[in-house]
């Protein structure tokens, strides 16, 4: 058992290919931050959209972690879960939906006195009309009128959206039966004991949306800090689409480890020899979050 208030933190790669350089950095720096606190670190595979799911790389993650020296105390998968998704769910106030992605998109076009945020927002079509036969429903949150702040833990920057205004009734489960990312996260990191996570600020946007669903089922909000995203030459964020270079391609062609936690280390403007292992880099992540937030 760990002793109360201990840190734990995760990783949670979706299983749907060969990591490549920019999953690889956030691994590394949540891992470095739950090992700098002496804390727990688990690994938990994202794996609900089976459709996308590739059975190979399961284990080709965990080589690559495995390879890069980031060890973990305990691994989940995401498909194990949906008892729990599912009793969430009937714990939040939702509705059918049988809109199609074009329906939507004309009900947001019509709605010129609806709000608009950043991203489009979904106008409550379904929650005042019958469903529609022959369509399975997907199942949508009908949003407490609340504006959520969340502070970052890295920046120290605050982050806050009208959940009504700004981001509409969201999908808890999609038609195809899929839980959605928002629902199935905030159910694990509880269930976990998660209390600080590490992730890209390409997610930060989704944080508010995670937190006003931890209110609303009664869990607790970790600790969230959103590392800049690593990008490429031509300053471009890294993806698998992309072109960015698999983690598996480097390892198997005998690249030496050290060198890519040395490049990684880099990336954030770390001062690091050619070579370096993930203990030595631990307080440089020290330095870099007390940097970040003076």
């Amino acid at each position: 058992m760990s002793a109360p208030h201990a840190v734990i933190g995760r990783f949670a790669p979706s299983p749907t290919g060969a990591m490549h350089m920019g999953n690889a950095r956030t691994a590394l720096l949540a891992w470095l931050h739950s090992r700098a606190a002496n804390g727990r670190h688990l690994l938990r595979f994202e794996d609900l959209d089976v459709g996308r799911v590739r059975d190979w790389a399961y284990d080709v993650t965990r080589r690559d972690l495995e390879w890069l020296g980031l060890d973990w105390d305990e691994e989940s998968l995401q498909s194990s879960q949906i008892a729990r998704y599912e009793a969430a769910a009937a714990q939040l106030d939702t509705y059918g939906c049988t809109c199609t992605r074009k329906e939507i998109q004309q009900a947001i076009q019509d709605s010129a006195g609806a709000p608009h945020g950043e991203e489009p927002v979904y106008p409550g079509t379904c929650s005042s009309r019958p469903l529609s036969a022959g369509r399975t429903p997907a199942l949508r949150w009908q949003v407490p009128d609340w504006t959520i702040c969340v502070p970052d833990g890295l920046s120290r920057s605050v982050h806050c959206q009208h959940l009504r205004m700004q981001v509409g009734d969201f999908v808890l489960r999609r038609g195809d039966g899929v839980f959605a990312y928002h629902l199935a996260v905030v159910v694990d990191d509880a269930a976990s004991g998660v209390t600080d996570i590490v992730r890209g600020e390409d997610l930060l946007p989704a944080t508010p949306r995670q937190v006003a669903l931890q209110r609303a089922l009664g869990l607790p909000t970790p600790r969230y800090l959103h590392v800049p995203l690593m990008t490429g030459f031509r300053g471009e964020r890294l993806a698998k689409r992309g072109g960015a270079p698999p983690l598996m391609a480097l390892r198997e062609r005998g690249e030496p480890p050290g060198r890519v936690l040395s490049a990684l280390a880099a990336s954030l403007g770390w001062r690091v020899p050619g070579e370096v292992s993930a203990v030595e880099l631990l307080p440089l992540w020290q330095s870099f979050v007390t940097d970040a937030q003076t």
